[in-house]
């Protein structure tokens, strides 16, 4: 299975134990890679599945079905002037130092289209850091280098322990679905079958709906 969102890292193994309870017989391996590299792992048969946050693959001789919804968070260092505020406005963000995911990311691109709504672009924002992980974006912002938004799945740590605060953005809808896709003409494979059909058995109701409760 090829893993390109930060989020589906954090649901996926868990899922892929318990389907292995269940399936003794079937080996799971979890391939992390970019988003660019999830259509040639499918097509070349080096993955059987994929979990992406973007639709784009779907009609396109992929077939998609959701897997879970992600909740994208403002945090910011606890201690900062709006860890004690009920939410910030938009515009609030515009003179913030403010660490931001790579151009790829699908948080990133939730982000900017919420700024987009207000009439707000990339180039008014103060942009500090680009990093192209969440935990470091998590303990960066922890140590007081700015703020960000980030998957409140990789900020869950940092949260639970105060280091952080997650801060509503007033207007902003931060969410984002997983999708779990596979080639839609592939010859039959009983084993992704399998797996396939077991994402959204009764059994795992518990786990994908904690993903979708972070916030």
């Amino acid at each position: 299975i090829a893993c390109s969102t930060t989020a589906g890292k954090y649901v996926l193994p868990q899922l892929a134990a318990r389907f292995c309870q269940r399936f003794p017989g079937i080996n799971v391996s979890i391939l992390a890679c970019p988003p660019l590299h999830v259509i040639p792992q499918l097509l070349e048969g080096e993955a059987n599945l994929a979990v992406v946050s973007s639709y784009d693959l779907c009609g396109n001789g992929f077939e998609c079905q959701e897997f879970f919804k992600d909740i994208i968070t403002l945090i910011v260092p606890d201690g900062h002037p709006w860890a004690v505020r009920d939410s910030v406005d938009p515009d609030d963000l515009l003179d913030e130092p403010m660490l931001i995911r790579e151009p790829t990311s699908g948080t990133r691109r939730v982000m900017l289209t919420e700024f987009a709504k207000h009439d707000i672009g990339l180039d008014d924002l103060d942009i500090f850091l680009e990093l192209g992980n969440a935990e470091a974006i998590a303990r960066t912002v922890e140590a007081g280098f700015g703020v960000s938004f980030i998957s409140t799945l990789a900020a869950d740590w940092a949260l639970k322990l105060g280091r952080i605060v997650s801060v509503p953005v007033a207007d902003f809808e931060l969410q984002r679905t997983i999708y779990m896709v596979r080639r839609a003409l592939e010859a039959p494979n009983r084993a992704q079958e399998a797996f396939w059909n077991f994402v959204h058995d009764p059994s795992n109701a518990d786990l994908l709906r904690l993903a979708g409760q972070q916030a």
